[in-house]
């Protein structure tokens, strides 16, 4: 299986766009959200083309292979719109591979979610990473639409025991980490 990652999309329909793309050209099976999809939050800019209903109807193009993850941003008025459902946290298995997938205001690197498996996923902090921390791999595919701290516009492929971060704008290879060594 090929999971396309991305997170804190914060109602850009510009960076959604994209992301959709690349989820085609990567030939993914399924793509993962990991919270804030429409609301940008107080704190943030307001994103390009800022289009929280636009997002719902891309996002309802490829519902049928969504997992979405709330983020803190995200409100019971957002799950009116959304066409997935929104679970509070998920857990996957593919090719032998343990995956946690949060949003990551309460589980991260630095507070890790008793038996998080072979790899954690999380977004929040829109700055992308994949690390190896006590044996598991701990990955933030950054922000699609808003990244932090001069990172890429990205997100994450995990296939084959991989976990690569890209960038969005051109596909290119940020790093990786192999799952299990």
């Amino acid at each position: 299986m090929k999971l396309l990652v991305a997170s804190d999309i914060h109602g850009s329909a510009y960076w959604t766009r994209r992301l959709i793309e690349a989820f085609g050209n990567e030939n993914a099976d399924e793509m993962a959200l990991l919270g804030d999809v429409f609301y940008h939050g107080p704190r943030n800019p307001l994103p390009e083309e800022y289009a929280p209903l636009e997002v719902a109807k891309l996002l309802d193009t490829v519902k049928e292979r969504l997992i979405v993850v709330k983020g803190n941003c995200d409100s019971e008025v957002d799950a009116m719109v959304a066409p997935f459902e929104f679970a509070d946290m998920a857990q996957l298995y593919a090719d032998g591979v343990k995956m946690t997938l949060t949003h990551g205001h309460v589980f991260n690197k630095d507070s890790m979610p008793k038996n998080a498996g072979d790899v954690l996923l999380y977004g929040h902090f829109h700055t992308g990473f994949v690390i190896r921390q006590n044996g598991v791999v701990i990955a933030n595919p950054g922000s699609v639409s808003l990244p932090k701290e001069g990172t890429a516009h990205s997100y994450i492929i995990i296939e084959n025991g991989e976990v690569r971060l890209k960038d969005l704008s051109d596909g290119s290879l940020i790093e990786k980490e192999v799952v299990k060594r």
